[in-house]
């Protein structure tokens, strides 16, 4: 009997390696930026946007398109593509590390709030180290209006990032960092917590158990985990934006920091402002999440299917 129960306990304490997460999420960001790189140039413009200039979604794509042309919607894609290629590895990855350590050793489940703290954990992780520099350097590309080259201040993402750092030191690579860590801390602990709640309560899927779900079942609990966390971090994003685009103009900021930056915004545009470009991060995040989880399912359902529960079927027959 204590050997049946001890067979069991194997069965159920089921890792996924944290390169095969990481794998699967660098697959998702690439087809992710691919798709979604227009959309995230006109929240850029739009939450940059002090004057008025652009009436909506429609009216800042059809302004770009008319003055710029329609490559103008990829501004930025190199290190949007680089970027989210190396986040979601980074992301998948240290999530899978972090929640090792909440896991219970014998049935290899995790808590709601152990999940909630891998995902903040991740998503710090992710914000030092990939995306705030990679942004300020898409950042900086995207608010450039024109086509000649010759007038542009910065000629391309490696011009820009030396640039930067010539003007205003490495630390320039890093302008937004705090408000970029409280967004993507609370969203990927939301994001993480909801994809997991949603597969198990639609689909009942758990992690580890051998299911795997179709594309489309990863899409809609995807889709319905990237909701959450545009809303609860709209000020963090609109901050960060200002902080990753503003340059020295004079030896001095126009925002010191980021409640002087929301305070500032708040005083001069109102509470609204705050939210600004929120409309194109619902129409941006929750159907990039819908195709990263979409083809990330898949990457790790590949490998539980044939290099984890074929191996226990085929230590179970021999033993």
């Amino acid at each position: 009997m204590a050997m049946v129960e001890a067979k069991q306990s194997e069965r159920k304490a089921v890792i996924i390696p944290a390169y095969i997460k990481a794998l699967s999420g660098s697959v998702g960001g690439v087809v992710e930026a691919s798709c979604l790189q227009p959309m995230d140039v006109i929240k850029t413009r739009l939450q940059l946007d002090r004057t008025g200039t652009y009436k909506g979604i429609l009216h800042c794509g059809t302004t770009t398109v008319k003055t710029e042309g329609v490559r103008a919607l990829w501004k930025g894609l190199t290190p949007f593509a680089t970027h989210l290629t190396l986040k979601y590895a980074l992301r998948m990855g240290s999530n899978a590390v972090i929640q090792s350590a909440f896991k219970d050793a014998n049935t290899g489940k995790i808590s709601n709030g152990g999940r909630f703290a891998s995902g903040f954990g991740a998503g710090v992780t992710e914000a030092l180290l990939i995306v705030t520099p990679f942004e300020v350097v898409k950042i900086r590309l995207q608010q450039q209006k024109g086509l000649s080259q010759e007038l542009l201040k910065y000629k391309g993402p490696i011009h820009c990032a030396r640039l930067i750092i010539r003007e205003e030191g490495l630390r320039g690579l890093w302008s937004g960092a705090v408000p970029t860590v409280m967004r993507n801390g609370t969203s990927q602990a939301v994001m993480f917590t909801s994809k997991s709640t949603f597969d198990g309560l639609f689909w009942s899927k758990h992690e580890g158990d051998g299911k795997v779900l179709q594309p489309w079942q990863s899409m809609i609990s995807g889709f319905l985990a990237g909701i959450a966390g545009p809303v609860c971090t709209g000020p963090f994003d609109v901050v960060k934006t200002r902080l990753m685009a503003q340059a020295r103009s004079g030896g001095a900021f126009r925002y010191t920091g980021v409640f002087h930056a929301i305070s500032t915004i708040y005083s001069e545009e109102g509470v609204r402002a705050l939210w600004k470009g929120i409309l194109p991060r619902l129409m941006l995040i929750p159907p990039g999440q819908a195709i990263v989880w979409g083809l990330a399912d898949q990457v790790i359902g590949f490998y539980e299917r044939n290099y984890i529960h074929n191996n226990n079927k085929n230590n179970m027959l021999a033993s």
